[in-house]
């Protein structure tokens, strides 16, 4: 829906769609800080309140994505027939909320339907930002849009991870979700009140694609008769599984297997993963837009060849038993990891009309979440449970060491996906 606020294509200039990319990127680094604050904490969470590994694989992925991907789709349609901006501010609102309420739980049932409610508010926030900046940046420039977007993961798991840390040794892990959550609220009332919503369709080559209000049955055949998108949807499904495989449990592996504290755990995975996923988001949209001037298969290549570049990188830094090459390796595990997220999701939007791109954003991350957010820290949890009583610490370091597996099947589908985007690009014009 075009309200009074919307502005068209013309009126739109650079400097303007750039402060939009600025502000929907900073909603997105409130979104890690409060999704990741739990993971640099859990350590602390979990001799207080007395958890497991699974229970707390619980909390950082299955129960947290089954909400967030199962509420993702209805918000995102509603995206595609209603204000997209006005989505994104109270769903900012909703997870802040829900985050600084964690401050105050007595057991794993009440912090439980706290990470439940953060999963809810936050299922409304990236697939109307993605349409927005597809509105926004014409094809030619959405991968590099989009990955700087995407950088609001890394730069929110930075500040998570060194505020969380420094808050959790200082004053405590429940100060820290009540120092975390407040900003939030505050700024989605500074983001309702100074971002517009954009035309839909207004960057689009060819505006008769522009069809309203497709109905979900008709977005979900689109997409599964689009070989690409089910192969790019399940490659990203199974990376996203590897990524969080490491980096939910990569503090309490630093804490059990290196002996470090969780300040200086906090201190040096921050940067590690917020400055080198930066680089490595910044980077996959950079290449891509590059190299797919000249062919538009690079976009889910050079993802694929970052993957199997990272197994080296990720089998260094869970068996280097020297702590500082260790830290390098995931390092570089982050930063190849990371090339991947803004390409696909760019080529998941070139498959689809205008109209239906909240809702491509919602299905993709629909899989990407259920796969990866929820039964990566989970499944990692559990294995680590059952090899607990053999290998005792050491089970930690073999569970997550699951994703070396995980990285050949996805790397395997984002190059069959390449090999499918010409004629599904083609089929569409």
């Amino acid at each position: 829906m075009v309200t009074r606020e919307s502005i068209n294509k013309e009126a739109v200039s650079n400097l303007y769609r750039n402060y939009v990319l600025a502000m929907l990127t900073l909603v997105y680094v409130f979104n890690f800080v409060d999704r990741q604050l739990l993971v640099i904490l859990q350590e602390s969470i979990k001799k207080e309140l007395n958890l497991s590994d699974t229970q707390l694989g619980m909390l950082s992925g299955f129960t947290f994505a089954i909400f967030y991907v199962t509420l993702g789709i209805p918000i995102a349609r509603l995206a595609d027939k209603t204000n997209r901006r006005n989505i994104v501010a109270a769903s900012l609102a909703i997870w802040s909320l829900m985050t600084a309420s964690s401050g105050l739980v007595r057991n794993f049932t009440q912090l439980l339907l706290a990470r439940i409610g953060v999963g809810v508010g936050e299922a409304g926030g990236s697939p109307p930002a993605h349409a927005m900046l597809s509105d926004y940046f014409p094809p030619e420039k959405r991968a590099t849009a989009l990955s700087i977007y995407s950088t609001g993961i890394y730069f929110g798991i930075l500040m998570g991870f060194l505020m969380g840390g420094y808050l959790n040794q200082q004053l405590g892990w429940r100060t820290a979700f009540f120092v975390i959550g407040i900003p939030g609220i505050i700024f989605s009332l500074l983001f309702y009140a100074l971002v517009k919503e954009p035309r839909r369709g207004a960057t689009d080559a060819n505006p008769a694609l522009v069809i309203e209000s497709p109905s979900l049955r008709d977005v979900l055949t689109r997409l599964y008769s689009t070989k690409t998108f089910v192969y790019l949807a399940l490659a990203t499904g199974l990376h996203v599984f590897c990524l969080y495989g490491v980096n939910n449990w990569a503090p309490s592996f630093l804490s059990r297997l290196h002996g470090m504290k969780n300040s200086e755990i906090g201190a040096l995975l921050g940067p590690i993963f917020g400055i080198g996923g930066a680089v490595g988001s910044y980077a996959g949209g950079l290449l891509t837009d590059y190299f797919g001037k000249v062919d538009k298969r690079w976009y889910l290549k050079l993802p694929a060849y970052a993957i199997i570049i990272s197994i080296p990188c990720v089998t260094g830094a869970l068996f280097l038993q020297n702590t500082t090459y260790a830290l390098i390796c995931l390092g570089l595990t982050a930063s190849l990891q990371s090339l991947y997220l803004g390409p696909s999701i760019a080529v998941s939007h070139s498959l689809v009309p205008s109209s239906m791109r909240s809702l491509t954003s919602a299905i993709l991350f629909f899989v990407l979440n259920l796969v990866g957010l929820g039964f990566g820290p989970l499944v990692v949890g559990m294995i680590s449970d059952w090899l607990t009583p053999t290998l005792g610490t050491e089970a930690l370091r073999w569970a997550m060491s699951i994703v070396i597996v995980i990285s050949f099947g996805s790397t395997t589908l984002f190059l069959m996906a390449a090999k499918k985007l010409p004629a599904d690009l083609q089929s569409i014009r």
